[in-house]
């Protein structure tokens, strides 16, 4: 059942992507969408303001349907969250851009920055999980 679970998150993050890349002509980088708000840049804020509720929605009534399809609570300290929240954010800053950005809608219009960008973002992921489970010895 994950196998269908991930596979139709897939397609629909790829198909709201597109429409949102063909119909206003925006790339769908949540980390973007995310700064633009915050920044309160208006001339787009309707937008980015629906893109945020439908995953905000969408993983609410998925919850709801699915029960627990979505996965174990994550159970760490609230410092723990905030600080990887933080290099999130510094690392977006950093690369101009996150993963939705670059891995999904970047790669998809064949953007060589956006490939090297996902590239660094999935080594950087595999050292910090040896690290943190070989190294420093953290369990989940």
């Amino acid at each position: 059942m994950s196998f269908l679970t991930s596979l139709a998150g897939g397609v629909v993050i790829g198909l709201a992507s597109a429409l949102l890349l063909l119909v206003h002509g925006r790339v769908a980088g949540v980390s973007g969408i995310v700064g633009r708000l915050v920044d309160g840049r208006r001339d787009t804020v309707a937008i980015d303001l629906a893109f945020v509720a439908g995953l905000i929605g969408a993983g609410v009534t998925f919850g709801m349907v699915a029960g627990d399809a979505i996965g174990p609570a994550i159970m760490t300290r609230w410092s723990s969250v905030i600080a990887a929240g933080l290099l999130v954010g510094f690392g977006t800053r950093v690369g101009n851009g996150c993963t939705s950005g670059h891995g999904v809608c970047g790669i998809g219009r064949g953007s060589p920055r956006s490939l090297v960008a996902t590239l660094v973002f999935m080594v950087t992921a595999g050292v910090t999980v040896f690290v943190v489970r070989h190294v420093l010895a953290v369990t989940p």
